[in-house]
């Protein structure tokens, strides 16, 4: 296979064990509820076999060969059962981060082994029916979770999906369909309007608007011409395209995004959650004890199978099923909760980091602000025109543009009612505005810089307002009347910011628009800084750039362009209205769309988080208290824990747990 196969051939592998993600995470949870429930069903013979339980319930039921049917019964538990916890001890061992699993895996291999030696000879007596419910319980918890929480990521998926498959190829003089993986740098394609742009490239030939919101973010449709660059995945307005290839598969842009969000979630998947975090310190705690035990009761008695005996007890108790049901019912709740709420949580270790968060980073278009421009004001300059005359001209010749300005004059034309007028020779002044003949007057809609450029002098007793872009209308050369536009900042931008500060929590905008307008917002908003003119590439750079600080960073955004950043922040929130993929690449998604569920994630992290750590003080003091007795600390005065008792008050230190997760609530 040559080189170029072979990557083909792993694009194609990649991208399609991105689209099974989500499947697997469904076969996951099938998978737990499965085992779960079969190994419910072979822990009842258990139970009736296990000679502790019958001493409990004074029923008897001993034949011969019974206590190896029970041994028969426990190595399948074991195996069924525990196959997902002993896999998952070989998986933390490998990332050198024990957790959950290893504390599972540790204390029901422990049970087994101990419980299978005194089948064969070893004096004690077994704990076959606590591994048999120890594997139920962690079976179950995992489940719960699960199931609450919405599967991992797609995002990768959804960016390759941006690029189309096909592109029409200048060959020698005809045009002809290829697939994209067929083309070359310096290749000449033909892209027809309204199409996908399939690869980074250059236009040779032609102009159009072209919309390149999906991946940097800015709503408006960019004017393109000969010279000028495109993103591959981009979209094509009306115009006619040929464009010369400059990068495609991994040196595009859009590969590069995806290569950034991989990146960065691969260091983040390193962060580990609560339950991790506890389940390693008792992991520790269990094997310094219960060697301490071994190695103390061999010396006291001289006796190996009783310390053994004691070394095994101890090992058992530690495990907390509380632990196992701690921690995700709290999840559970608190998914079920946020989502009522509107918060989407993805990736529950973020979610609880939410609590952490010191300074939220706002993308600023269609996240502060609405994305779209409004007229705000018109001041006419001389007397013989009327405001309605003005947006008349003015939308007569926007009606021919693509820009957010058009629109926001052509809606004012609508909202006054009035009709456009007719119009001659339309032509667009690059980057300056727009001009054309109407009743044998040129009139032209220009920007500022064009008054600038031309020595006229701009006014300056116009209105301020909010996040502005004048532009001017003349006639004949001569100046007419401003039209004031601005892309309006959301109501509940305000309230949000208001909030988070009240909470201490620094504020910083990111925007690809200029110094002038992010100052503008910025000030409006009363946000704590802002970075003006990022290109979308530097976003997670800026990001980083906060966290070397030593700060602790939500970003929130809603494109493509964000994907990166989003996931190099510590916490990553989508915005409903946005792009899947920033969705995709983000650890919670606020669905409606409002900066202010920004503030009620953090106090619900915060909240979630005191339940956990309710919960995890409950399931754990039964062990303070256990541990020491089980290891024989009392035994001088007769008082040895017996696993009769042990397995009692783990019971009710699981109940405890259980109700006190449901107590969690969002105050809203």
């Amino acid at each position: 296979m040559n080189e170029k196969e072979h990557h083909e051939h792993q694009e194609h592998h990649e991208h399609h064990d991105h689209k099974n993600h989500n499947d697997h995470h469904k076969m996951m949870i099938e998978d737990f509820k499965r085992r779960f429930f079969i190994s419910l069903i072979v822990t009842l013979p258990i139970l009736i076999l296990s000679p502790m339980i019958q001493e409990w319930t004074n029923i008897e039921v001993e034949f011969t060969g019974s206590n190896y049917l029970l041994f028969a019964l426990a190595t399948f538990i074991y195996f069924y059962g525990g196959w997902p916890f002993l896999k998952g001890l070989k998986d933390e061992l490998k990332e050198k981060n024990p957790g959950m699993m290893t504390l599972i895996a540790m204390a029901i291999s422990v049970a087994y082994f101990y419980s299978s030696a005194t089948v064969f000879g070893l004096e004690g007596s077994d704990f076959f029916w606590e591994l048999a419910t120890l594997i139920d319980i962690m079976l179950l918890g995992h489940w719960i979770e699960m199931r609450s929480v919405l599967s991992a990521s797609k995002a990768l998926d959804k960016l390759s999906e941006l690029m189309p498959n096909t592109a029409h190829l200048f060959k020698e003089d005809n045009v002809v369909d290829v697939d994209i993986s067929e083309l070359n740098a310096d290749d000449k394609i033909l892209v027809k309007p309204g199409e996908k742009i399939p690869a980074d490239g250059i236009i040779v030939k032609g102009n159009s608007y072209i919309n390149e919101s999906m991946l940097t973010g800015e709503s408006k449709p960019v004017e393109k011409s000969q010279g000028d660059k495109l993103i591959g995945g981009s979209l094509n307005g009306d115009g006619s395209l040929e464009v010369e290839v400059k990068n495609m598969g991994d040196d595009s842009y859009l590969s590069k995004v995806i290569d950034m969000v991989q990146k960065a979630q691969e260091s983040k998947s390193k962060t580990q959650n609560l339950a991790d975090k506890a389940a390693f310190w008792l992991t520790i705690i269990a094997l310094t004890i219960g060697f301490a035990t071994l190695v103390i009761w061999y010396l006291i008695t001289r006796d190996f199978t009783y310390a053994i005996a004691r070394m095994a007890t101890v090992m058992v108790i530690t495990c907390p099923h509380a632990l196992g049901l701690a921690m995700p019912l709290v999840v559970a709740t608190s998914t079920a909760q946020a989502a009522k709420n509107g918060l989407l949580i993805r990736n529950r270790t973020q979610f609880e980091n939410a609590r952490k968060i010191d300074t939220v980073v706002f993308d600023k278009t269609g996240t502060l602000t609405l994305g779209e421009f409004k007229v705000n004001f018109i001041k006419v300059f001389d007397d013989e025109h009327t405001e309605e005359q003005v947006i008349k001209h003015a939308a007569t010749l926007e009606n021919n543009s693509e820009h957010p300005i058009a629109a926001g004059i052509l809606d004012k034309l609508q909202e006054m009612e009035l009709d456009p007028l007719d119009m001659q020779d339309f032509q667009a002044i690059k980057g300056k505005g727009v001009e054309g003949t109407i009743d044998d007057k040129n009139v032209m809609v220009v920007s500022p810089g064009y008054l600038r450029e031309n020595d006229m002098t701009i006014p300056s007793d116009l209105p301020k307002h909010g996040v502005s872009t004048d532009v001017f209308l003349l006639v004949d050369g001569q100046l007419i009347a401003a039209i004031g536009l601005s892309d309006g900042i959301r109501e509940e931008s305000y309230d949000a910011i208001k909030r988070l500060k009240e909470e201490g929590i620094k504020t910083w905008m990111l925007t690809g628009d200029n110094e002038e307008t992010a100052k503008q917002v910025a000030e409006e908003l009363g946000l704590d800084g802002y970075f003006a003119e990022v290109l979308p590439e530097q976003k997670q750079d800026k990001i980083k750039e906060l966290q070397s600080e030593g700060r602790f960073i939500a970003m929130t955004g809603d494109g493509v362009n964000d994907a990166p950043a989003l996931a190099q922040a510590d916490v990553g929130i989508a915005i409903g209205s946005g792009t899947d993929v920033a969705a995709e690449t983000a650890d919670i998604i606020l669905v409606n769309s409002n900066s202010e569920d920004v503030v009620s994630l953090i106090d619900f992290g915060r909240a979630t988080y005191k339940k956990m750590i309710q919960n995890l003080i409950w399931a754990t003091g039964y062990n303070v208290v256990a541990i020491p007795l089980a290891a024989g600390v009392l035994s001088g005065i007769g008082i040895v824990i017996s696993p009769a008792v042990g397995a009692i008050l783990m019971s009710l230190s699981t109940i405890i747990v259980a109700i006190n997760a449901k107590l969690l609530k969002l105050e809203g």
